[in-house]
């Protein structure tokens, strides 16, 4: 079954939690990348990085984009098995560890944002086989991606994305 940016996108829907204790149990984390996928982690983010909030009021599917931010926007940010992770944008959402006071155990899930920020200030990334797949394996923990790391990536505009549900196809991540 092929991933369509809708399903990647309802990730940021979900986006609409609270803040919850965590567990102690984590999810296993990758440590190696296919080639494919280790190809983008090497591969050079080209040109500026624009922030997803601007980036956003002209997206159109097939543009070459650089795009800056943050893993966060959700409580799990990443898609478990797949090389996919939201990217939250800090010039319109705030993780919670960045609020003084504020004790959060998942700042990442930036809860204390409103809903239509949180829509704002996300984008959802992935990265696709060539066919047009999202790469069946895990990005958290490759290449030391983890939650709040903070990213440079550049691809494509996923087909069928919109300024309201913007996926991309990523050709390089770099961490910052």
């Amino acid at each position: 079954m092929k991933t369509t940016p809708t399903l990647i996108a309802a990730m940021v829907a979900l986006s609409l939690s609270s803040c919850h204790k965590v567990e102690d149990e984590k999810p296993a984390q990758a440590t190696t990348a296919s080639p494919k996928l280790q190809a983008v982690l090497d591969a050079e983010v080209e040109g500026e990085a624009q922030a997803i909030h601007i980036a956003r009021k002209s997206a159109e599917p097939g543009q070459t984009l650089t795009l800056k931010g943050w893993v966060m926007g959700h409580d799990e940010p990443f898609v478990q098995g797949r090389a996919a992770f939201i990217l939250g944008d800090p010039e319109v959402i705030t993780a919670c560890s960045e609020r003084p006071g504020d004790g959060c155990t998942t700042p990442w899930d930036v809860c204390c944002d409103d809903p239509e920020d949180i829509k704002r200030g996300t984008v959802s990334i992935q990265v696709v086989n060539d066919d047009g797949r999202v790469l069946k394996e895990g990005i958290e923990g490759v290449g030391g991606i983890e939650k709040l790391s903070k990213l440079r990536v550049t691809g494509t505009v996923a087909e069928g994305s919109t300024p309201e549900r913007l996926v991309i196809n990523a050709s390089a991540i770099d961490l910052q």
